[in-house]
């Protein structure tokens, strides 16, 4: 988020993130999007534009909360801005600077040069607050005319005198003009200023030069104004961060809220301007002052340590960039601390974080799963479940009816926003929706099927209740042998993804499709899809709900088998989110059935091995009508071709020695029949070495040897010797390279469900 002039303005290229900032701004005034293409894929990109109003209302709904740490509820950002004790911040980071002089700059870098990196960034801070101070209670017209009447003083200095009274404070707007964009207009004032004043216009830019040098920092900030709200921006949430673990520390605040809402305004940083590694946590800071913000945060983080227990404590350090760019990270160990704080606070949208990147932190949480009292009530059984991780814990209520259901309701939003993530690093993803009997209270719940798709620590202690229960005799002994079945086996949905449906459709096509009545659930998985290399109207098809109906995403054979080669051969990214996907899949269709599974893993073995070989070089041994051949390729490529008739034709063009003999095969590829099968007639050649029989048994050889099938050889009756091949044949001639994009091209060509919603 940032400001512009009377707007405040996000930007982003996550849909959940775009749907997070409307939930929280509302409708935006203005909305422009684009696109950004990069070694991934084709990514979204979205502008959205509010009233600083509509900031000002979101303030002074939520101002009350900020009254424990700020003396006194608020209810505009302006307000927001002046109550914080700017004052008291640099003196607490100030107190710090010994503690923190260890981890600024790199762990190699000297004494010395730590002690300088300090005094810089400290400094930066320190004009921070001085210009935020002095601006206290202006607006942006009188907070303007007051760094032009302190400039003006700075201008009459730096000339020596030449440049006084009301010529100096015309300078000194013509330099703020001049630091705002306005370069031309600036440059006019300044040179109808020199002619006035009767100095000449090298002398006036000299003193423009030296302002704006940065040679003088505090004259540098009048002229840049360090104390406008993109700047100040860079501050506020630091110091509220600062603020909090220190009143908590002296019992002015709670403690476990502390940590909470610290953990959820660093992920949401995080969001925007970090990096989440294997083994680390990045936030970058730049622009002005970044250095004095990047000390702030890295003052908040380590006063964070002193609330937390010796297992979580972690550090973090300062590293310098290029220019004006810091970087504030976390490694190793102390990197999987921080994770796992965050893990509990880090802000979620549509039952999933609010950035992808998060998905990090969930790899080093160690959440803990206890059941408690189980109890038998006038409507069934019931019992307490608590999940905790890194401090947090919420007790759940889980009921067993027709169905295991846990539940958790509040008319407190933040509650159960937090006993989401918490159950989100149990394994299960869900959202936070209003209970429709009462629309004052929050809710979120899970039935069997979602928590059979659990940690194994929720489903442990599930199976722990539902054997208590059946022991009691307060359970159907067959329902709690289902339950516990399911429970113990896990239904494995993996991490992040949603139920698909697996199975067959009337047509006897295989179906792979993902529903919901939710369309930021049908969008995250476009968005998903589109992100791992998939496209859509050709891999798979998206309907949005409709009217209170459901939508759906379908995922096409075609999809499959390109999600299985994008795991082996896509870019980094896409291997990775291909991999997970198709391991999901594989997964849901052995749930669904033996003849499910081997059809979907057909797929997924034909997408892996397509374009995974080369032609040129192929040597192979096969056996073709009981004699063994010795198939060598020279050779070969592909090209699609329209008849005489415009019938779409694909030829395979194959240089090859067999048995010594080499000779140049071409197999053209046609659609036939009712069903629209792809199949290739080949005749053999009457003039080739051996005559049509020893044609015909290279040419079945050659293919055997390359697909690892052998094509059926028919003899006609006017002495004709036919070589069939079918699509079986086709998906084996798809594992090279030189092959494999015309015949996908060859075969999307001539679908016949080609332009329309299609099945599997």
């Amino acid at each position: 988020m940032s400001f512009a002039g009377k707007w405040v303005e996000a930007a982003t290229a996550d849909t959940r993130q775009a749907a997070w900032y409307i939930g929280l701004f509302g409708k935006p005034e203005s909305t422009r999007g684009g696109a950004n293409v990069t070694e991934e894929g084709v990514k979204p990109n979205v502008k959205m534009r509010w009233r600083r109003e509509r900031l000002d209302d979101i303030i002074a709904e939520e101002g009350e909360e900020l009254g424990p740490l700020l003396g006194r509820a608020v209810k505009s950002w302006r307000e927001l801005i002046d109550a914080i004790d700017w004052s008291w911040v640099l003196k607490r980071v100030e107190e710090m600077a010994d503690t923190l002089k260890p981890w600024i700059g790199p762990k190699r870098a000297s004494d010395a040069e730590r002690e300088g990196l300090m005094r810089k960034i400290i400094s930066e801070l320190a004009l921070f607050v001085h210009f935020v101070e002095a601006r206290k209670g202006m607006d942006d017209g009188r907070w303007r005319e007051e760094r032009i009447k302190r400039l003006a003083m700075a201008v009459e200095e730096l000339s020596g005198g030449r440049i006084a009274g009301n010529h100096a404070e015309e300078l000194a707007r013509a330099i703020i003009y001049y630091a705002e964009g306005y370069k031309k207009y600036a440059e006019g004032l300044i040179e109808s200023l020199a002619e006035k004043v009767g100095v000449s216009t090298e002398e006036m830019r000299g003193v423009v030069k030296r302002v704006l040098s940065g040679e003088d920092p505090y004259v540098y900030c009048l002229a840049k104004d360090c104390a406008n709200d993109k700047i100040i921006r860079k501050f506020v949430a630091p110091a509220l961060e600062l603020i909090m673990p220190d009143k908590a520390l002296n019992g002015m605040f709670s403690r476990e809220e502390a940590l909470l809402r610290f953990c959820e305004m660093y992920a949401t940083a995080l969001a925007g301007d970090g990096h989440m590694g294997r083994r680390s946590v990045e936030l970058a800071v730049g622009g002005e002052l970044g250095g004095g913000s990047a000390l702030l945060r890295l003052a908040a983080l380590h006063l964070l340590n002193q609330l937390l227990p010796n297992e979580l404590k972690f550090n973090a350090r300062i590293y310098v960039g290029e220019g004006r760019y810091y970087r504030i990270t976390a490694t190793g160990e102390d990197a999987a601390s921080l994770k796992r704080l965050l893990a509990v606070s880090a802000p979620s949208a549509g039952g999933e974080y609010l950035s992808e990147k998060f998905n990090e932190f969930v790899k080093e949480t160690q959440v803990e799963v206890r059941p408690g009292d189980i109890r038998l009530t006038k409507s069934g059984v019931a019992a307490d479940l608590t999940i905790s991780e890194a401090g947090a814990a919420v007790k759940y209520s889980i009921y067993l009816w027709k169905e295991i259901m846990l539940e958790f309701q509040s008319t407190d939003r933040d509650s159960v926003e937090l006993a989401a993530r918490l159950l989100r690093l149990a394994g299960i993803s869900t959202e936070v929706k209003k209970k429709m009997s009462n629309r004052e209270v929050w809710r979120i719940w899970a039935t069997t099927d979602m928590l059979a798709a659990g940690r194994m620590e929720l489903r442990d202690a599930l199976v722990k209740i539902v054997e208590t229960a059946r022991s009691n005799g307060w359970v159907d002994e067959k329902k709690a042998k289902r339950w516990l079945e399911k429970l113990k086996s896990g239904l494995t949905l993996m991490e992040g993804w949603p139920k698909y449906e697996m199975g067959h459709a009337h047509s006897g096509a295989l179906e792979v499709r993902y529903r919901s009545i939710n369309p930021d659930s049908i969008e995250r998985e476009r968005q998903r899809f589109r992100a791992m290399g998939l496209e859509e109207g050709v891999h798979f098809t998206v309907k949005m709900p409709e009217g209170g109906g459901k939508g759906y995403v379908n995922i096409r054979r075609k999809g499959l088998e390109h999600a299985a080669w994008l795991s082996v051969h896509g870019s980094e990214e896409q291997r990775k989110l291909a991999a997970e996907f198709v391991n999901y899949i594989l997964q849901r269709a052995k749930e669904a059935g033996d003849d499910v599974y081997e059809k979907v893993k057909k797929f997924v073995d034909e997408g892996r091995t397509r374009g995974s070989l080369m032609l040129k070089g192929f040597e192979k041994e096969v056996e073709v009508g009981g004699k063994e051949h010795v198939v060598k390729v020279i050779d070969g490529g592909a090209e699609r071709k329209e008849s005489e008739g415009g019938k779409k034709l694909l030829r395979i063009n194959i240089t090859a020695e067999v048995d010594g003999v080499r000779s140049d095969y071409t197999i053209t590829y046609a659609r036939s029949g009712r069903n629209n099968a792809a199949v290739s007639y080949t005749a053999a050649r009457a003039n080739a070495p051996g005559g049509r029989e020893a044609d015909a048994e290279r040419l079945s050889a050659l293919i055997k040897a390359l697909t690892g099938k052998e094509p059926k050889v028919y003899h006609t009756g006017d002495g004709r010797i036919i070589i069939e091949c079918s699509r079986k044949h086709l998906d084996g001639f798809k594992r090279y390279v030189e092959l494999a994009d015309d015949i996908e091209k060859w075969l999307e060509e001539t679908s016949r469900r080609r332009g329309r919603t299609s099945r599997t």
